[in-house]
């Protein structure tokens, strides 16, 4: 995937809400639009160097904060870009473990949620955006997520009717070398999680790639649970 628009670097200095947050550059304070909910607690410390996307013109904020830089690695923050990536590789037929799949349809109401994807033999796939990583080691969630939970149930209840299921992770790093739950921010999440593994749900994790232009998904990372 290749980020459209004007590109430019800053410094983080302050979140003013979910999805807002003050940032330099070129010595000037901007408001920036923060395309995730998260807490990204570990990556949004003031002086932070940031990737910026400009913004249209009639925007309340000036740019997007899309990346963040933790030590050498640039991180991908835009939780809508998993989605994307997920897309891509199963058009391009690049994940073994989907090779032959295509997709029917988004957002697929399932129960009382919407799944991400429907795939074709019947697959139900649920894309999480992982941006936390830990000594090499990527954890979801950064913050507690009922709703993350919820999508969960809603797979096993599939896998239970005979769909394939699976839970898709994406890693919006290159440092991480395996996936586990956050059970320090959510132990219902990480139960729930290894429930549903349990049931038959494909717990599934990938690591990707980000140079501040292109981001792409470079390989499968082993899951603990």
């Amino acid at each position: 995937m290749r980020i459209q628009g004007k590109l430019k670097r800053g410094r983080f200095l302050q979140r003013l809400n979910r999805f807002a947050c003050l940032v330099e550059v070129s010595g000037r304070a901007v408001r920036a639009y923060l395309p995730n909910p998260g807490r990204l607690q570990e990556l949004l410390v003031e002086g932070a160097e940031v990737l910026l996307r400009n913004g249209g013109k009639r925007r309340k904020t000036a740019c997007d904060l899309i990346g963040v830089k933790a030590g050498e690695t640039w991180v991908s923050v835009d939780s809508r870009v998993p989605n994307v990536l997920f897309k891509e590789a199963i058009n391009s037929n690049s994940l073994k473990e989907f090779a032959g799949y295509r997709i029917v349809q988004k957002e697929v109401k399932f129960g009382e949620s919407r799944l991400d994807f429907l795939l074709e033999p019947p697959c139900l796939v649920e894309v999480k955006s992982c941006t936390l990583a830990e000594k090499g080691i990527a954890r979801f969630p950064d913050a507690p997520t009922a709703r993350g939970r919820r999508h969960l149930m809603e797979l096993v209840e599939a896998r239970s009717q005979g769909y394939r299921c699976a839970v898709v992770f994406i890693i919006q790093r290159s440092d991480a070398l395996a996936f586990a739950p956050n059970d320090a921010t959510d132990r219902a999440f990480g139960k729930t999680l290894r429930k549903a593994a349990g049931k038959g749900v494909e717990v599934l994790a990938y690591r990707c790639r980000f140079n501040g232009r292109e981001i792409w998904i470079a390989g499968k990372v082993r899951v603990m649970l």
